[in-house]
């Protein structure tokens, strides 16, 4: 039986702010460095061998989606995140990303019912000497909270917790959405409304990225990088992003990510505010008008990951009705021994 890695999208972890936090990380994957690619490890022969192709691809996204449904993707979000990437190789493992250009970003799934038997060490193994041909010392892995399988196989190589994003949930079914009540003097429009403030909108990534939990390490990208990778990708819709205006100065916006693998899920990716515009109710608005919209789009659940040190934003969910799920937990290890 083959055995394929899984791929990363940038559905994953969102950042809304609050004071003092300009990001609370609730859908935005971190990219580190590595966009996990696809690499199957043969157990009968113990052969790791690379994908020939995109049907491979999508056996190993199959295979990803089946261990972690709750991130489920499909090969559009696939194609989207390579495209993002500085190299990309056809084997378990990464390509890369500027904004962390000396920790990996990795991702090893093997299906439940093949573990134990050395499948995830061989996967292992081969994404650490690729990556040591480059020069990259250290993989921040993800794991699922409630997977003590998989802490325990990461603790024993020497890898240690650096991120706990806490997931929660709004069942969308039942749930009547509050006015948005924006804050006095402020504005709630899509992007799709205000195409032209689109530089706006980098001004507060550029702000609120740094102050996101786990992230301060983080290199922002050129402005045309930004605006194809986090606002242009697969999931990234104009009249899903929502823009927080006092005048035509954009000092907030919120922002899903979206996915046909999930049709009814809608992942919140990223709600940023400027310092300055910080503790007055603009983040909740933000966020009031993205459940709106999610109930008139038909979506029956909205999803999010927060950094657990990102109060603000745990506390802004938990008053508008989201409860917590299992998350994921980043683990930071160095590369197997024998590379």
């Amino acid at each position: 039986m083959v055995l394929r890695t899984c791929v990363l999208s940038r559905l994953f972890y969102e950042a809304d702010r609050g004071p003092r936090l300009a990001a609370q990380p609730e859908n935005r994957p971190r990219r580190n460095l590595i966009a996990p690619v696809c690499c199957p490890y043969c157990s009968r022969v113990e052969e790791i061998r690379v994908c020939a192709d995109e049907a491979d691809e999508e056996a190993s996204l199959a295979i990803y989606n089946e261990v972690w449904p709750w991130d489920a993707i499909t090969m559009d979000e696939v194609r989207s995140f390579k495209s993002q990437t500085l190299a990309y190789a056809d084997f378990l493992a990464p390509g890369g990303s500027p904004r962390r250009p000396q920790v990996a970003y990795v991702l090893v799934t093997v299906l439940f019912e093949q573990r134990g038997r050395g499948l995830g060490t061989g996967l292992y193994r081969t994404v650490s000497a690729w990556l040591a041909e480059r020069n990259v010392p250290e993989i921040d892995a993800p794991v699922p909270e409630d997977d003590q399988q998989s802490l325990e196989f990461a603790r024993h190589r020497g890898f240690r917790e650096v991120e706990r994003n806490g997931r929660m949930m709004l069942d969308l079914a039942t749930l009547e959405p509050m006015p948005v009540a924006a804050p006095e003097g402020i504005e709630i429009v899509t992007w799709a409304e205000r195409p032209d403030l689109i530089r706006g909108v980098y001004e507060v990534a550029t702000e609120a990225e740094p102050d996101i939990p786990g992230g301060r390490d983080a290199q922002m990208e050129p402005f045309e990088d930004w605006l194809a990778h986090e606002m242009q990708g697969s999931g990234d819709r104009a009249d899903a992003t929502f823009l927080a205006l006092a005048g035509d100065e954009v000092v907030g916006y919120a922002k899903f990510s979206l996915t046909a693998a999930q049709p009814t899920t809608a992942h919140h990716d990223m709600t940023g505010v400027k310092r300055a515009w910080r503790r007055r109710g603009i983040a909740g608005a933000l966020k009031r008008a993205q459940i709106a919209w999610a109930k008139g789009q038909g979506y029956r659940l909205l999803a999010t990951q927060n950094e657990v040190r990102n109060e603000p934003i745990r506390r802004l969910n938990e008053r508008l009705g989201y409860r917590e799920a299992p998350g994921r937990i980043v683990m930071r290890g160095p590369l197997a021994e024998d590379t």
